[in-house]
């Protein structure tokens, strides 16, 4: 279960799961770890997209990777789902909001 220090960890979380390529990376990678290659072309994106979501994954906390060699000694670079588990209610948001930093735009 995920236990949020400040509103603004909520939010990264909210964030990282805002976005449909992402919520289908973390489906994917609910079945196991995933070398990047093999996962862009199961979602039908390319690499450097396949990255950027990623990393939005990464900073949230929602997926961690790992670099492996293969047999023939290629680094391999493999990405696995972090398990979470969290409630989203009035209750954490009223406890959170407080914390959380506004930016303005500028």
């Amino acid at each position: 279960m995920i236990h949020f220090n400040d509103g603004n960890e909520l939010l990264l979380i909210l964030e990282a799961l805002s976005n449909p390529h992402r919520l289908k990376i973390i489906s994917v990678l609910s079945d196991g770890k995933q070398y990047v290659s093999q996962l862009a072309r199961e979602l039908g994106i390319s690499r450097p997209l396949l990255y950027l979501h990623l990393q939005k994954l990464e900073e949230a906390n929602l997926v961690s990777s790992v670099m492996e060699i293969s047999e023939s000694g290629k680094a391999m670079k493999f990405y696995m789902l972090n398990s979470f588990h969290f409630v989203l209610d009035e209750k954490l948001i009223q406890l959170l909001t407080p914390s959380l930093t506004i930016k303005k735009k500028s």
